[in-house]
Order: structure tokens, then sequence, then C-alpha cells
């Protein structure tokens, strides 16, 4: 409101010219601008108003539920008076008529104002047999035998005694006390009462043997009620009709605000009728509460805004805090380092992360343009880059590039920076903002891994050849052998044979025998080339060898979307081997477990478990997958050389595998373990290699006889 009040006096100003002139043109505008404050103005009037109704409705209404309480508590201490004098005249029925009847009755008499009459009647229509009025007004019937003839007042008994007697009977029939009917009974001073009688049968063995009539009066009954209720207005007793029987109160009705309750009586209905003393209520003391309730209202409101305006605030502000903390935070542990250049190339903000990384603080860092970690031979190569990117004709790409950094040592490392335009809270393009990753680890990671890569490939390459040379001189020697028997018998023959032209037989036969011997002893030399291996054993560990090896399969699960899981073995486990050729038998077996598992559905894990357990003198490695399994019909043929089930294998493998465990003393075996249902779960390669301290015992005599 404050604002719009400004701009109201912003506009005036512009709208009048320095002389005081009123500029036309600014008119309608000037309009536009108070036509909010008449609307906000017309709708306070409306508010008013409204409220001015509502508290005139509001006061009704008050009032209205106040006579309605008071209509509600006179009734009940009207049904009290009624319940009071029905048990008090009950009581009378006990006593038998004489002098206890006439006693009692007169106490009652004195006791009730309201009481009247007390009367003891036979079954007959019409018999009093006994009849007391009360010591405070006089008698409400002529005595029996007076104005017969003529009519004088106060009138007989037998002249109202119709309601009576009905009451009478139906209070027979019932067995029960009944009221009659409410009946005027005129009286000689020109007035009369308005009276209504209860009835109460006198039962003796369950039979009615007479009545007692009470005879009460309605003003009396009405003037017998709270003094407060009197004074709350006109209290006054109407038939269902509206015909008003009794009244009482020190007040007249205003008839404005009228409450009126039932009284169900046994035998009668009356309805009690409370009409207040107060007036419609006055409307300029209303206007005035109206107006200081909405002056309050709306000091509340504004309050209550400025409260929420506050609290809100106050949240923005924690948030805002905890927000800023939570970046700090994150900032201050990232690995990556985090650097923003604004669109001069000056560096304005770097993280601990990027500081440690070149070994320069923020202070020597943020303000810079040409930033200390530019190596000097490549500072003219960044600049040119800098510049193209500040000038806009490249965009740095999304993939990232390559660089190098000096450290403040001097040190250069390889980095790789990923940059994206930085935006202002308007959407505006204010620097530039880089991750940079520091490259020395992944680096040292990918050397030595392709020097271990390169030496398990020579490694695979002289056991392929070796496993050739075997299968060579196995292949080769029963024909090479045959081909000796059989030039030797050939020569046997000719010997026993006695001809001339037999020499040159002869001739060919003992070549055929010495170039068989000179083939048996290529075969023997590669045999012995190949068994030079075992020279090469050493004791290992077998966490080294697991250490060398799960780094390599590591590469190719995370390239086929695999996990390993090597359990934890005792550090003091030792086996006697050749390490390069164990760590092939590994790799291989890794190898293929993750190869076999490519064909699993994408439901299915893929976990490698490597497993290492002491049996006895032997040391058991167990590589299990989670692969298809081993169909039996593969199963039988899985160590025999060159049969594969790979697209691009050559079969030697498993086959190379055995046969350098079997050298050195263990064994390769495997089985496909099966879930709940039969189903095949994967494959567990097993070989056993002895331990240390026993493969060197084992040893230790064939050492000595070969020394010996």
């Amino acid at each position: 409101m404050r604002e719009t009040a400004y701009q109201f006096l912003a506009s005036s100003v512009n709208d009048r010219g320095m002389d005081g002139s009123t500029v036309s043109p600014g008119t309608p505008r000037r309009w536009r601008r108070l036509l909010p404050w008449a609307a906000l103005i017309g709708l306070i009037v409306i508010a008013q108003a409204l409220l001015f109704v509502l508290t005139l409705r509001h006061e009704r209404d008050r009032l209205q539920e106040s006579v309605d309480e008071s209509a509600l508590a006179a009734a009940a201490e009207l049904r009290r008076h009624f319940a009071y004098q029905l048990q008090a005249v009950h009581a009378l029925q006990w006593n038998e008529p004489g002098g206890d009847w006439h006693t009692e009755a007169r106490a009652l008499l004195r006791a009730q104002r309201a009481l009247l009459r007390l009367e003891r009647r036979g079954l007959a229509p019409g018999a009093v047999d006994d009849a007391i009025d009360s010591p405070y007004a006089s008698p409400l019937f002529a005595a029996a035998g007076i104005g017969a003839g003529a009519p004088s007042l106060p009138l007989p008994r037998a002249q109202l005694d119709l309601d009576t007697w009905v009451a009478c009977a139906a209070a027979r029939r019932r067995g029960q006390p009944n009221w009659s009917r409410s009946y005027f009974v005129p009286q000689a001073d020109g007035l009369g009462i308005e009276a209504i009688d209860l009835c109460v049968p006198v039962l003796r063995g369950g039979q009615a043997q007479g009545f007692i009539v009470a005879s009460f009066s309605l003003p009396g009954l009405l003037g017998e009620l709270d003094a407060g209720l009197q004074r709350s207005g006109e209290l006054s007793l109407v038939e269902a009709d509206g015909t008003r029987l009794a009244r009482s109160g020190s007040q007249r009705g205003a008839g404005v605000f009228v409450a009126e309750r039932l009284l169900d009586l046994p035998g009668a209905t009356l309805l009690l009728r409370l009409d207040s003393a107060r007036t419609a209520p006055r409307a300029i003391p209303n206007l005035a509460i109206s107006l200081v309730l909405g002056l309050s209202l709306a000091l509340a409101g504004v309050v209550a805004l400025l409260v929420n305006d506050v609290r809100r605030r106050a949240r923005a502000e924690r948030r805002l805090a905890e927000e800023l903390t939570l970046r700090r935070a994150m900032e201050n542990s990232l690995v990556a380092g985090l650097r923003a250049r604004d669109l001069e190339g000056r560096i304005s903000y770097v993280n601990p992360a990027f500081c440690a990384m070149v070994g320069f603080s923020a202070a020597e860092l943020v303000g810079r343009d040409a930033p200390p970690y530019w190596p000097p031979e490549f500072r003219a190569h960044y600049e040119a880059r800098q510049a193209a990117l500040r000038s806009g004709g490249t965009q740095p790409p999304r993939e990232g590039h390559e660089t190098v950094f000096m450290h403040a040592g001097g040190e250069r490392f390889p980095v790789m920076v990923y940059e994206a335009p930085l935006l202002d809270a308007d959407g505006r393009q204010s620097g530039w903002m880089s991750a940079v990753l520091d490259l020395s680890a992944q680096r040292r990671a990918e050397d030595l891994a392709r020097q271990q890569q390169e030496k398990l490939q020579a490694t695979a390459r002289l056991a392929t050849m070796g496993e050739m040379a075997s299968m060579l001189s196995h292949e080769l020697n029963q024909p090479l052998a045959a081909i000796a028997s059989y030039a030797t018998g050939s020569l046997n023959l000719i010997d026993d044979a006695d001809g001339a032209g037999l020499p040159p037989i002869r001739e060919a036969l003992a070549r055929i025998a010495e170039q068989a011997g000179r083939a048996g002893r290529v075969i023997k030399s590669v045999q012995d080339f190949v068994r030079r291996r075992e020279q090469l054993r050493e004791a290992v560990r077998c966490a080294e060898l697991l250490d060398a090896v799960l780094p390599l399969a590591g590469l190719q699960a995370r390239k086929l979307g695999c996990r390993i899981e090597a359990a934890s073995i005792d550090p003091a486990w030792t086996v006697q081997c050749d390490r390069t050729m164990i760590e092939q038998v590994l790799l291989n077996l890794a190898r293929n477990g993750m190869q076999a598992m490519e064909a699993n559905p994408p439901g299915r894990e893929r976990v490698l478990r490597i497993a290492l357990a002491r049996r006895g003198n032997f040391i058991e490695f167990s590589i299990a997958d989670r692969g298809p399994g081993i169909a039996p019909e593969v199963a039988e043929r899985l160590f025999t050389p060159f049969f594969t089930t790979k697209r691009e294998g050559m079969g030697l493998g498993l086959s190379l595998c055995r046969t350098v465990v079997e050298q050195h003393g263990g064994a390769l075996d495997f089985d496909t373990p099966r879930d709940a249902g039969g189903v095949p779960a994967g494959s567990r390669f097993r070989f056993t290699l002895p331990c240390a301290r026993v493969a060197a015992d084992a040893d230790a005599p064939q050492t000595q006889a070969s020394a010996a």
C-alpha cells in the first residue's frame, strides 16, 4: 500500500509541470492510479457495513439465546414445583378421614401458597366428602347449599366440577395421579383465579376408594419461580391455541425476544412463555462497536501479516544458511577441483580440492587471469585458447579436454577439465565453471595395468608354446617310434636276405632310421625346454597372487558389467609355485567365469566369487560364477586341447591351466552348483597347490639326488 502511494505521488509530480500547471495527457493515468484506492475504500466500506449488520444480528442472536436459556431454566424449575406438589398431595392418601387428614392437609396448605383447596371425594361424581381452603385467601368455592337459586360469587363447586371429574375418572382408570384442564374461577371482587386441579386416587388393595383433589393457582405457581427469572421479563402460562392463562413478572414483555417451552403434565398440556423486556438492539452503540471491532480486526490482521512476514523471512534466512552450509560442506568434501572464472578469464572462485591439487592457496589464485599453475612451455597455447573462449569463437567440449597443470613444486601432472557456462540469477552468462580431475593416479594405474598385461600376454604365449610342444611331442613320438621300428625291422630282414640289389635299400632305410632319431632328439629338446619352467618355482603368499590378479580382472569386470567378490584369507598361507604361471591360471579362470555371465538375463546378478581354503597340506583356489553352468556334453570335452565354445577362442586355455596345475603337483576340476529347484546356478572351478613347506620337503630329496 505504501509503494502504491509512492507511485501515486510520483505520478502526480510527473503529471504536473514545474510551474504547477496540470498536464492533460496525465489525467487518465492519474485516474487509473486512483482506481485501486477507490476500490480499496469501497471494499472497506462494504466490509464495515457487513460487519455492522453481522454485529446487529449477533446481538439479536445473543439476546434470543439468553431468553431461550432463561425459559429453559424456568420450565425446569416449574416442572420441579409440579413434581413436588404431586408428591405432597400423594402422601395425604394414606391418612384416614378425620383428625389426621385434617392436620396434614392444613399443614400442607400453610406450606404451599399456590395450593388453594384440598378435597376428599368419594367415587360418585360431585361427591365431596370433606374440603379445606387455604388460610391465605378467601374460599375458592361457595359452601354447599349456598347460591342455589340466584347467581352469586364465589360459585358453588358443582358448577365448576366437570373438568375435575374428567381428571378423576382418568386417574381412576390409570391408577395414577392426573391433572385437569385449567379453568377460571370468578371471585367476588370482580377478578378471578385461573386454577388447575390435581386428582390423586386413594387406593386400597389395588382398588380406588376415593380421590384427593388439590386445586392450585396458576399465577401462584408462576410466582414461586426464581426472582431472577421474574425480573428478566414477563412469564405466562398459555394454552396450545395461544390463550394466556396466567402471567407473572416485574416487567412487561417487549414482544421482541420470546421463548416458549412445553410443560407436558399427566392429563394436561401447558406452554410456558417468556417475553423478555429487552427491545431490539440500537444502531448507534452497535455502529461504534462494529467500527472498533473492525479497526481491531484490521490491526490484528496487519500484526498477523507482519508476524507471518517475519516468520517467512526467518525461514528463508534459515533455509539460505542451511543451503550455504551444505554447499560449503559439499565443496569442501569434493575430490574434484572446482574453478570459476569470469568472462575476462580471471579466477573468481576455487575450492579446497583445487588448491590442494595445484599447491597454491585461494588468495594466490583468485583474481589472476594467467594462473601460476600453467607450465611455462604451454603458457602461449593456454592464453590463445582462453582468448578464443573469451571471444565466443569456440565452445568447450561437453566431454571435457585433457591438459597439463604444474604443481607449486614444479611437477607437471595431467588433468581432465570439464567446463560449462556459469549463469547468474537472470539466466545470463557471467563466466565459466570448471571441474578439474587429477589423472596422475589413473595414468600410473594404466601404465601398471599395461605392463602387467604385456607380461601376462608374454607368459600366455610362452605357456601356449609349451602346451603345443608337449602335445606335438606326445603326438609325434608314436609315429617316430613306429618309423624307427619299421626301419630297424627292415634292416634286420635285409641282413637276413642275400641279394646284390639290396645295398641301396639298406642305405635308404639307414637314412630313415637316422632321420627318425634326429626327430626324436629335436622333440626331446623341446620337452627339456618346457620342463625348465620348474626351476622358477618359489614360495609365494596367496594374498600376493590375488593382489596381482584382481586389478586386471577388475578391468574386465567393469567392461562386462560384473562384480568380483574376494573372500578374506589368512595372510600366512603360502604356496610353492611359478608366480607367473599361477597368475595366468587365475586370470584365465576369472575371465572365463565373467564371459560366461554375459548371457545372464537382466534380473540375474553378475557376481564372480574368489575364495581360498586350506585342505590339509594343500591350498584350494575356488572361482565361482553365476552363469548358465556347463552342459554335460561340454563337460566331457572341456579339457580337450583346441575344443572351445567361444567364437574367437583357441581351445587351449583350460588345457593349459590343467597342465600348469598338474606340473605343480596339484589338480584342477569343476562342478555345477544347483539351486533348490535343481536349476544350474553357475560353475565353480577349483585347483589345489601344495603349501610352501610341504613342497619344499618334497623337492628336497630330488634336489639332493640331482646334486649327487
